[in-house]
């Protein structure tokens, strides 16, 4: 009680969040135990009779459980390597520019893609892509070479799914990266400066080691959606093409198509309950590492 008076007013702006979280995150977690229930609507999520694990026994022995698992880990990898190196880049660059009108063009133009929805990108990409008339196999053609049928071409999407997440939201990275880098004290590049350290000693000397704290805290953050997949962008793009599924199915793709088409709601929230739980032991053992390393820089 004597912290809650001393810190009132900071209490008093963590209300919002709290009850936010308290609404929206705990609370619907009574909603587990549909995992182990045979829900119907008749009775409810409640009182529908209990399965124990029969939910689960029908994800993993439905022979996708390893490939999504598997394509989810790996995408997201990926994805979260590539934003974060991109991101770090763009801010050092922009950071380094001294035309003021210069950097503010480009932040925004790099930062327009977020505000795109992945419906309005899969459109263009279609456009592009499309085998008979997308831009690229017009221009292919024109100039006499065999166009690409990338729509049933796996391989092609291992490069274009990150090349397409990396445009979208290392505007937003790159931000959250030059913020961390205007918040450091520029009396340390000017003596820097004085003692003859170049552009390239100061970036990897003095902007690289201090943004470490930023970049270890958005990645343990990132690693807390490391097996939720990016649907919105997946589907998309993907859909159900069949001839792509095996190499970019992931796990809340496969929770949707079994929802939707045999509206099995145990199932969907088994696998939900899957995710969590691995999201939970991967972020403990990374904030574990991370403790190991430096103490100071852990989340908890």
């Amino acid at each position: 009680m004597q912290e809650l008076k001393k810190h009132w007013v900071l209490y008093t702006m963590f209300l919002p969040v709290a009850i936010y979280f308290i609404i929206f995150a705990y609370l619907p977690m009574s909603g587990i135990v549909m995992a182990f229930k045979d829900f119907n609507y008749r009775q409810g999520i409640f009182m529908s009779p209990w399965n124990g694990l029969a939910n689960f026994h029908y994800f993993f022995v439905s022979g996708k459980a390893w490939l999504v698992t598997r394509n989810t880990i790996i995408y997201n990898t990926i994805f979260l390597s590539a934003y974060t190196l991109f991101s770090i880049l763009a801010a050092v660059f922009l950071s380094e520019i001294y035309s003021k009108w210069f950097k503010r063009i480009s932040q925004t133009f790099m930062f327009l893609p977020y505000f795109i929805s992945w419906v309005t990108v899969s459109a263009f990409v279609y456009n592009f892509l499309n085998y008979e008339y997308g831009i690229v196999n017009v221009i292919l053609r024109h100039l006499g070479f065999e166009a690409l049928n990338i729509y049933s071409n796996p391989s092609y999407w291992y490069f274009l799914l990150p090349f397409l997440y990396v445009w979208k939201w290392v505007g937003y990275g790159c931000v959250l990266y030059l913020a961390a880098i205007v918040g450091i004290d520029q009396e340390i590049y000017e003596a820097a400066t004085i003692d003859g350290a170049s552009r390239v000693q100061r970036i990897t000397r003095i902007t690289l080691p201090l943004l470490k704290p930023t970049m270890i805290i958005l990645l343990l953050l990132g690693l807390g959606r490391i097996m939720r997949g990016e649907f919105d962008m997946f589907y998309q793009l993907i859909g159900n093409n069949g001839a792509l599924m095996d190499a970019t199915d992931i796990i809340d793709t496969l929770v949707f198509r079994s929802l939707v088409g045999t509206q099995d709601f145990g199932m969907a929230s088994s696998v939900g309950l899957y995710q969590s739980v691995l999201t939970l032991v991967i972020i403990l053992l990374a904030n574990w590492a991370v403790r190991r390393y430096d103490k100071e820089q852990a989340l908890f």
